[in-house]
């Protein structure tokens, strides 16, 4: 991999910084190569001890003398006054590089990226202001794997290192770092960009590597939410509407919004989900009422059959056919029961 992509758009510094120890390697073991050949030339040495006698040279650790005939002399001389200064200051430059913040950095997302491209089916959130931060929290709750891609260095060692939660710092309107989070292989991507255009690049260029994607992005109004599903977002959200629209069924219905707010509480482990219904499930022809999942701790709000049809509520005789959506309520793992004899597994 390229060692410009895993660093910020624009900061040459930080390349210069990966390059230097890689440089200042091979100029040691190019010093450390010239005395061999050196000595194996001049004073007629196996290839071991030419190497042994190189080092111990230039390093001026030497516990014997190296030269044995006038000519091996001038060699070294020449050696130790071309090469001592120049190995001394590669050594520092060296340990200095090593100790660099941002050499450290470099390798942290090399290790991160390693990590990343052993997800699949995981999650990637564009942005990590106010809406980010709330998504990941949410995701970590449920133990679901995703990856962060922000500019903002300092937030994502700040909030993303502690918790262990994988992130990219990049630009997430980059496809470079888009394949990077592994969006061929991920399953949903939100794009919670302060900018509505940087919103909707994200979306276009998710939506053309990854057209089976689900895409929830960020709009701040009525234009903006149409250009963006026109990009190809699944869902797009506007904070301020949906909290107005919340806001006033407060103010309508206080007691039915406080139960809804039962599945969002941190210690609560109440879902609703949507449910597919595959080829192959034992539930298919089966009746609502005959699957008993009231009785096991699932509520079926709601069915959307594969042609579109929608049943709120399903009646019990309602019988399940494959390509169904079951949206249904109930405690996490009687849920993930269901979602596993929907999916036939």
């Amino acid at each position: 991999m390229n060692l410009r992509t895993l660093l910020i758009p624009g900061e040459a510094d930080r390349l210069a910084v990966v390059r230097r120890p890689v440089i200042v390697v091979m100029l040691l073991s190019l010093l450390i190569g010239a005395g061999t050949l050196g000595f194996r030339y001049f004073r007629d040495s196996s290839w071991l001890e030419s190497v042994y006698l190189a080092v111990v040279t230039l390093t001026t650790l030497g516990c014997r003398d190296p030269a044995n005939n006038p000519t091996t002399m001038a060699f070294v001389v020449v050696y130790l006054g071309m090469g001592l200064g120049l190995f001394s200051y590669s050594l520092f430059t060296l340990g200095q590089s090593l100790l660099d913040p941002q050499f450290r950095q470099f390798w942290k997302q090399r290790r991160m990226l390693n990590r990343i491209n052993a997800l699949s089916d995981h999650h990637i959130v564009c942005g990590f202001g106010r809406m980010g931060s709330t998504i990941c929290q949410y995701l970590d709750r449920k133990n679901k794997p995703f990856v962060v891609i922000d500019t903002n260095v300092d937030a994502l060692e700040a909030r993303c290192a502690p918790n262990n939660w994988l992130y990219i710092v990049g630009d997430a309107t980059d496809d470079v770092h888009l394949h990077q989070a592994g969006i061929a292989r991920a399953t949903a991507l939100a794009s919670v960009l302060p900018s509505d255009s940087d919103n909707t690049y994200v979306v276009l260029s998710a939506r053309m590597l990854n057209n089976d994607l689900q895409i929830v992005a960020r709009a701040s109004d009525d234009k903006a939410i149409e250009k963006i599903q026109r990009a190809g977002a699944t869902r797009v959200i506007s904070p301020f509407s949906s909290g107005g629209m919340r806001m006033a069924r407060f103010m309508l219905n206080p007691s039915v919004e406080s139960f809804v707010e039962v599945t969002d509480e941190h210690d609560s482990d109440l879902e609703l989900v949507d449910i597919q219904v595959s080829e192959g499930s034992p539930l298919i022809g089966q009746r609502l009422a005959e699957t008993r999942l009231a009785e096991r701790g699932v509520m079926v709000l709601a069915i959307r059959r594969s042609t579109g049809e929608r049943l709120m509520p399903p009646p019990g005789p309602t019988e399940i056919q494959a390509g169904d959506n079951l949206f249904a309520f109930g405690h996490s793992d009687k849920v993930a029961t269901v979602i596993a004899e929907c999916e036939g597994t």
